[in-house]
């Protein structure tokens, strides 16, 4: 052979041998590296080292404690976590949201809370934490439709006739809640800003005892969730006159929205969060958003949420923080105009 091709055969096979070598460095370098994409559990350090607390400001059985639990549950089968809920209720909920507000920034410390989190400045004097600047937003869960609903000897059939009927006998009309300063409460209070009707609010201790006066006369008309109200609506009960959402309701897609109805500017729902403690790491909120997202979108998680009238939200951190921020000065401006003051 050629000694000139003797060489060219042996630069062309060690060259050969180099990229073979290269190639498997990096596959075993990718090799290596997949496992830390595909866990980011596994990258992250093991976590969490211990079971997460969910606390919930309000007592066991209420509509935020279910809303954690299911949660919980979900979030638990997404992550192969323990998630463990943790009631504190007391001082109007702000108990449990400063025990979160002042835990360890760790993502084992969580806090799940209704809408009523954001009027905590508004009704109080001392509140002991700033509601926006000592969370970290993680998602909104869900959100809450309210449903305008009247006893039906009442003689009007919509929202126009109501307000029609309201303004021609001031002071005669009651609206009921399930209590002061509460969601149900600040919508009624939301239409007596817009309308310029004058009701008297009747508070109760829970929705349960306000429909039982509705359906028997003592008051006449309630803003309160479909979850409660729809048996008495479907029976005949009650008259259900619109939805307080932005757009219609999936489970009642034929009863129109407060401002379909003739009511310019009224959307107030009731809704539910999850957050943890400022300094929280961002990838572990990130983590947890897309858990929660991915634990909403179960077929029984969906089927119990939808049971307590509620509707699956699952907005990023990025989205959950500028619609708290947006909340705040909407229900701070109810609750300044109404003077409405917690029990």
């Amino acid at each position: 052979m050629n000694p000139s091709k003797k060489v060219s055969a042996h630069i062309v096979a060690h060259a050969s041998a180099a990229d073979a070598s290269r190639r498997r460095f990096v596959a075993s370098a990718m090799a290596c590296a997949l496992p830390a994409l595909a866990n980011p559990a596994w990258a992250q350090a093991a976590w969490p080292k211990g079971p997460v607390r969910i606390i919930v400001p309000h007592p066991a059985g209420g509509p935020a404690d279910q809303i954690a639990r299911l949660t919980g549950n979900g979030l638990g089968q997404a992550l192969s976590a323990t998630f463990v809920v943790d009631n504190r209720p007391g001082g109007g909920g702000m108990l449990g949201a400063q025990a979160v507000a002042q835990a360890k920034p760790d993502g084992e410390t969580l806090l799940v809370n209704a809408s009523v989190h954001v009027t905590y400045p508004a009704l109080f004097k001392q509140v002991g934490f700033d509601v926006i600047k000592d969370f970290a937003p993680i998602t909104q869960l869900t959100r809450v439709p309210m449903l305008l609903v009247i006893n039906p000897q009442l003689p009007v059939h919509d929202v126009k006739g109501l307000i029609a009927y309201a303004k021609a006998h001031p002071g005669s009309l009651s609206f009921g809640s399930s209590g002061n300063a509460g969601a149900a409460h600040l919508a009624g209070e939301l239409f007596k800003q817009l309308t310029g009707v004058d009701m008297v609010h009747v508070p109760y201790r829970g929705a349960a005892p306000a429909l039982t006066d509705l359906i028997g006369g003592q008051i006449q008309l309630m803003f309160d969730p479909a979850s409660s109200s729809m048996q008495h609506i479907r029976s005949g009960k009650l008259r259900a006159l619109a939805v307080t959402s932005q757009a219609r309701m999936a489970l009642v897609p034929d009863l129109p929205t407060m401002i379909e109805a003739g009511l310019p500017g009224y959307v107030l729902t009731n809704w539910y969060g999850l957050w943890a403690p400022k300094g929280t790491p961002a990838a572990t909120v990130q983590r947890l958003q897309a858990a929660a997202a991915q634990a909403l979108k179960m077929p029984d998680i969906q089927a119990s949420i939808r049971q307590t009238g509620a509707e699956v939200v699952a907005s990023t951190p990025e989205e959950f923080a500028r619609f708290v921020v947006s909340e705040k000065d909407t229900w701070a401006q109810i609750v300044v105009k109404s003077g409405a003051k917690l029990d």
